[in-house]
């Protein structure tokens, strides 16, 4: 692994004895000693920390008025920017002329300037495509200095008010700028666990000190890229290049509830994005397929890549799981898969794993439900 990055944390899981992996260019903790379902479980009961220093952070700052850098991303994406207020972000995503997604990202309304957040993966593609496109709208900053940290559960804002007293008042989607030992710490009450939460970005030089004073509260612990992925499934979240990608649109993927009425047909900035056509007819007939729960019948787990099918002997394959493990908040397996739209919930499909034919229902989503702070 001596190609891969780190993050400024790096030694610090080492010291938490984590198990190290690659991921997204980046060597990573999948786990620490307590193991991926405590882990999972210890988030949903208490607090988590987790290490997403490897994600791309980027402020779009304005050369002209803030509208007008705002209108330019619009061009780029098929949500409603100009209408998020100031200390208010938004889940979005890239689109390419086919419809596809680039990547999915949130951006943040910080008044006089853009903040936005992408998939580590797709970062330096993100930040080319952007200062392609909107560097006549504004300066496109690549920010490298900073780490950031997710802290996700329900004792998640007891634990940071301890060190942070002003996020109490946060709400879900809120972003703020707040003071500790002399930096600034950039906060979202928001996360990728289903769970209230909040997202910090913070100087490196204080990453590890801040990192380790949530940790020596008794709700927080460490919690890896394992129980990160089991967390997010069971909250039917995507995660990029698996259960979203290039060939994928944002309404097969069951994300039209992100594009906003403004862009959609007849609103008041309809279409003017990448893929607009396929998207909006999309929007109005409907996808010929789409992303779905799915409820595997006994213990068997299916995984990214098991084919489904509409009997349990015969015929073509219908469609494919996209994500698909363990769900330990609700103690059986889960899945998501993409198949043919229309197909109501509680419709038996078969997985096929090693060659046999597992029966699965249509499930709703998410697995689990959300406990975000409204």
């Amino acid at each position: 692994m001596a190609d891969l990055l780190r993050t400024g944390l790096y030694d610090l899981h080492l010291r938490l004895g984590a198990k190290m992996v690659p991921f997204a260019g980046y060597e990573m903790p999948v786990q620490y000693p307590m193991g991926v379902l405590k882990e999972h479980l210890h988030t949903r009961a208490a607090a988590g920390l987790f290490d997403v220093g490897h994600m791309g952070q980027v402020i779009l700052r304005p050369k002209g008025s803030y509208e007008a850098a705002a209108l330019a991303l619009e061009a780029l994406v098929p949500v409603d920017v100009l209408g998020v207020k100031p200390g208010r972000q938004r889940y979005g995503m890239f689109t390419n002329p086919q419809g596809g997604i680039l990547d999915d990202l949130m951006f943040a309304n910080r008044t006089d300037h853009i903040f936005v957040v992408v998939n580590a993966g797709c970062k330096d593609a993100d930040v080319a495509h952007m200062r392609a496109h909107l560097s006549a709208a504004c300066a496109v900053e690549y920010i490298t200095d900073r780490a950031l940290l997710a802290l996700q559960g329900p004792a998640a804002e007891t634990a940071l008010a301890r060190l942070v007293p002003g996020v109490a008042a946060m709400r879900f989607m809120d972003v703020g700028v707040f003071g500790w030992q002399g930096v600034e710490l950039w906060v979202s009450r928001s996360g990728y666990t289903g769970e209230d939460g909040f997202e910090i970005s913070l100087p490196d030089a204080v990453a590890v000190t801040f990192a380790e004073a949530l940790l020596a509260m008794p709700e927080v612990a460490p919690v890896g890229l394992g129980a990160r992925d089991s967390l997010r499934l069971e909250a039917g979240l995507c995660l990029y290049g698996h259960d979203i990608d290039t060939a994928t649109s944002p309404v097969e993927a069951n994300l039209g509830w992100a594009i906003q009425k403004a862009r959609r047909a007849g609103g008041a900035r309809a279409g003017g994005f990448p893929g607009a056509e396929r998207i909006l007819c999309e929007l109005a007939e409907g996808p010929a397929r789409r992303r779905v729960g799915l409820a595997p019948e006994g213990r068997a787990p299916m995984r990214e890549g098991v084919e489904i099918y509409a009997a349990p002997e015969g015929g073509a394959p219908i469609g494919v799981i996209s994500s698909g493990g363990f769900g330990p908040s609700v103690n059986a397996p889960v899945a998501m898969a993409y198949l043919p739209a229309g197909l109501p919930e509680g419709t038996l499909v078969y997985g096929d794993v090693r060659g046999k034919r597992l029966p699965a229902r249509i499930a709703p989503l998410p697995f689990q439900p959300t406990t975000f702070k409204r």
